[in-house]
């Protein structure tokens, strides 16, 4: 009976480490020891783009999505340096981004790092311009040019939502171009009046 006891305890104790140190490795990454890899994201369209960017932002691969729905891609991974990388998806509003590291041949995908940006909405109607982003709280600068003159520039943080409206003057007729950076990212947009 005592026999039978022990055995059943050991067992629990052994059934629980592996099930704690399972949980504890699902949460942060991913390790896989393959030199192929597949990507994937849900809900993409037609004529988005996908991109693999690496630590310094350059991109090591770019490609336009050709149909409605799921994209999946399975990558050599043969031909990268080792470092950190991110593959993403550049849809109308959002970003979404799955970051990932290339080590000796090994991939660590790191969960928490996958995450969306959501892009500004500029539009111009008339003589106004209106500028929407959702931020949720990062900073975010907004300038507008005219003839490669600065006429606007507006710092904001701590803001869930941004939205502004610039009346432009009707006598200035020309040239314009706004430039939204949040995210570390750039958002451009060219237009005339």
């Amino acid at each position: 009976m005592r026999t039978t006891i022990k055995k059943t305890m050991v067992l629990v104790l052994i059934f629980v480490t592996f099930i704690s140190s399972a949980i504890e490795n699902s949460k942060s990454y991913k390790l896989v020891s393959v030199k192929r890899v597949k990507v994937e994201f849900r809900n993409v369209k037609k004529g988005q783009t996908f991109i693999i960017r690496n630590e310094n932002k350059n991109i090591v691969h770019k490609q336009k999505i050709v149909k409605l729905g799921t994209f999946s891609k399975v990558f050599d991974l043969t031909n990268l340096k080792d470092g950190i990388y991110t593959s993403e998806v550049e849809k109308d509003f959002e970003i979404s981004i799955k970051k990932f590291s290339v080590s000796n041949g090994y991939v660590t995908f790191i969960k928490e790092e996958s995450k969306k940006i959501f892009k500004p909405l500029i539009r111009l109607k008339g003589d106004l311009l209106l500028i929407s982003k959702l931020s949720f709280k990062e900073p975010l600068n907004i300038v507008l040019y005219y003839e490669e003159n600065r006429i606007v520039d507006e710092q904001f943080e701590g803001k869930d939502i941004i939205n502004r409206i610039y009346k432009l003057s009707k006598a200035k007729k020309g040239a314009y171009r706004v430039v939204v950076n949040s995210d570390n990212r750039l958002f451009t947009k060219n237009f005339t009046i």
